[in-house]
């Protein structure tokens, strides 16, 4: 019995590399929760998204008058659950996928309000989007994209997401705001005067106390710990949630996304009903052929580059990059991330990448593909478990995605700062994703900057010349505004 359990174990462990990464089918699955825990909010902010607004024509999402946010619930968790899962067994890499909030905004906002578009049309864009991507990546040129760009600014990247998730966790806990006259402040008026906000800062304190005690499920604790009390603080004060039903702040003093309290039964038929709904080449028709491809064309670069930058993030941290600044099996993990926009387009949920919180369950030990299992599988659980999602606020989740930010900040030693060269597109790509809340326009600035640079002093032989390509795609995607507009009148 003992032999054939040491079987299947070295069985799971070559398959994973489990052994040969440094980690262990615990630490796997420890980190695979972490990583779920700090997600899960998706399955309930992606309905919001996309779930509650109307197109061009005043239909939502899977072609109804009212929206269907149970429906999109339920699809969101599916997808998210079997592309990761393809994710952790093709690419072997803890880089949890799901509905790519950026692409899930720009197509509520950006895209579905265009007149004559609809939510199937915008749908099948994304199916187009993430097929074109599929033969980037067959071909070899995303890798050699990825392969060009210089080490000092991978390691910019890495910073600037670091910047970028911790804002997010801030953002998303209330921490910090922009109710005031102010950009952002701190909190409400710029004191801590909310229940749920401060159980965020202790939340916060206990996650850096554990670590320097040196407690290697230090973000899993610090979750379960402030879950726990943020049950009890509902359960005494009934802070309920802070947003009404319609969107706007009615309840200042209350929870974010989630409230902590278990309504209804523990298990429900799930409704996916908003699978297929797609229209694969209606919007060339509908809102005219150059319209559809400036679209994709945002799409594709969006996705393209948010991943790279992911993949690095997630690689560096997990201790999965080689000196060269080359990630451990890139293709496989690009070509699942690029399914991962056939497949959401295809189920309506919006176009599915790598998800940056899958640091908080590497931070956590993960450096797998079993990781991804663990997650997908409880985001599978989600679909028919209603209540498991809505578990945990985003008070409790949110301090890991601040204390990831600040490990993986201390790449920021690996830049040159005294060589202008590289030192201004660093900070630009640094600064820009935080700033404009857009991991793309940071990697934008980066590469425009540093062949803007280059070329200025004379060094033209020193860039790369997918870089001089790159960039020149990313100067049509700062000006796709003006461009659109332009075609448009």
């Amino acid at each position: 019995m003992t032999n054939a359990a040491d079987s299947r174990l070295s069985g799971l462990d070559r398959f994973f590399k489990i052994t040969q990464r440094g980690s262990t089918v615990g630490t796997e699955i420890r980190g695979g929760l972490t990583t779920f825990l700090a997600m899960a909010y998706i399955i309930v902010l992606n309905p919001i998204l996309i779930g509650a607004a109307a197109d061009s024509t005043g239909a939502f999402l899977g072609g109804g008058d009212t929206p269907n946010l149970a429906a999109v619930a339920a699809a969101t968790s599916l997808i998210s659950g079997l592309l990761t899962l393809l994710m952790g067994l093709v690419g072997n890499f803890p880089m949890a996928v799901s509905s790519a909030l950026g692409m899930s905004a720009f197509m509520a906002f950006g895209v579905v309000v265009i007149p004559g578009m609809t939510w199937a049309d915008a749908m099948g864009l994304v199916v187009i989007e993430g097929i074109i991507l599929l033969l980037l990546v067959v071909t070899g040129f995303r890798t050699a994209i990825f392969n060009a760009v210089p080490g000092q600014l991978k390691s910019a990247i890495g910073v600037g997401i670091g910047f970028f998730i911790a804002l997010i966790g801030m953002i998303n806990a209330g921490f910090i705001s922009n109710s005031g006259g102010t950009a952002l402040e701190l909190g409400q008026g710029g004191s801590i005067a909310s229940w749920p906000v401060l159980l965020f800062t202790v939340a916060l304190l206990l996650l850096f106390v554990l670590y320097a005690w040196g407690v290697r499920a230090a973000i899993l604790y610090t979750i379960l710990i402030a879950t726990v009390i943020a049950f009890a603080l509902e359960a005494v004060f009934n802070l309920g949630p802070k947003t009404g039903a319609d969107g706007e702040v009615a309840n200042p003093g209350g929870w974010g996304l989630t409230v902590p309290k278990i309504e209804g039964g523990w298990f429900h038929s799930p409704d996916l009903s908003i699978l297929g709904s797609f229209n694969l080449l209606g919007s060339f028709q509908s809102v005219g052929i150059i319209t559809a491809v400036l679209v994709v064309f945002t799409l594709l670069l969006t996705n393209f580059f948010d991943l790279l930058g992911t993949m690095m993030a997630v690689g560096t941290q997990a201790k999965l990059v080689d000196e060269s600044g080359q990630v451990e099996g890139a293709k496989r993990i690009m070509v699942a991330d690029a399914l991962g926009a056939i497949v959401g387009g295809l189920g309506g949920t919006s176009s599915n990448s790598g998800f940056v919180e899958s640091t908080v369950g590497v931070g956590s030990g993960a450096r797998t593909g079993l990781a991804n299992v663990v997650t997908g599988a409880l985001f599978l659980l989600t679909v028919f478990l209603a209540p498991l999602a809505a578990l945990i606020p985003s008070e409790a989740a949110a301090p890991t995605l601040v204390f990831v930010g600040f490990l993986m900040m201390q790449q920021v030693v690996r830049i040159n700062w005294t060589d202008i060269e590289i030192a201004v597109p660093a900070f630009l790509t640094i600064v820009l994703m935080p700033f404009s809340y857009s991991i793309t326009n940071g990697i934008g600035a980066g590469f425009v900057s540093y062949v803007v640079l280059k070329a200025a002093r004379g060094k033209f032989r020193e860039v790369h010349p997918l870089m001089y390509l790159t960039a020149a795609l990313f100067i049509v995607y700062f000006a796709s505004g003006p461009i659109q507009a332009l075609v448009a009148g």
